[in-house]
């Protein structure tokens, strides 16, 4: 039969947390792609959006670059880890600046599915004479 086929797409520099963001991907890890999507579209976090835009994009990668049949796509991997932090200061009371990080997160998507079965070419047209000319010309 047909082998299963693995796409990812990777989204770097998601300013939210991992910690905050790893808990909404715990919530679709390892379903079909259709339900993924359905489950994000309900959740009331922020981190729902570049969740789902991230399963959005391995989807499209999957569909149009490598031809896969997108009812087989289920969601094999799907993790969260640290991005770059940036530094930054809060000003604080006699001239002091205290520092504190801004996180930053990556997503990695890998989906996986069979591939599409490919249609037959159709056969050639066989060309025949058009007898509804010849009868307008007659008519007139």
């Amino acid at each position: 039969m047909s082998d299963t086929f693995t796409v990812r797409a990777y989204i770097k520099g998601v300013d939210q947390t991992p910690r905050k963001v790893s808990l909404v991907a715990a919530l679709v890890r390892g379903r079909t792609v259709a339900d993924a999507l359905v489950i994000l579209e309900h959740v009331p976090r922020r981190a729902a959006t570049p969740v789902k835009k991230a399963i959005e994009s391995a989807k499209a990668n999957a569909m149009n670059n490598h031809g896969l049949d997108a009812k087989t796509l289920v969601i094999s991997t799907l993790s969260v880890t640290t991005g770059t932090r940036l530094r930054r200061f809060k000003p604080a009371s006699r001239g002091r600046a205290l520092p504190f990080e801004k996180k930053t997160s990556n997503i990695l998507v890998e989906v996986s599915g069979v591939e599409k079965a490919k249609k037959k070419p159709a056969a050639p047209a066989k060309k025949t004479a058009e007898p509804a000319k010849a009868d307008k010309k007659e008519s007139k």
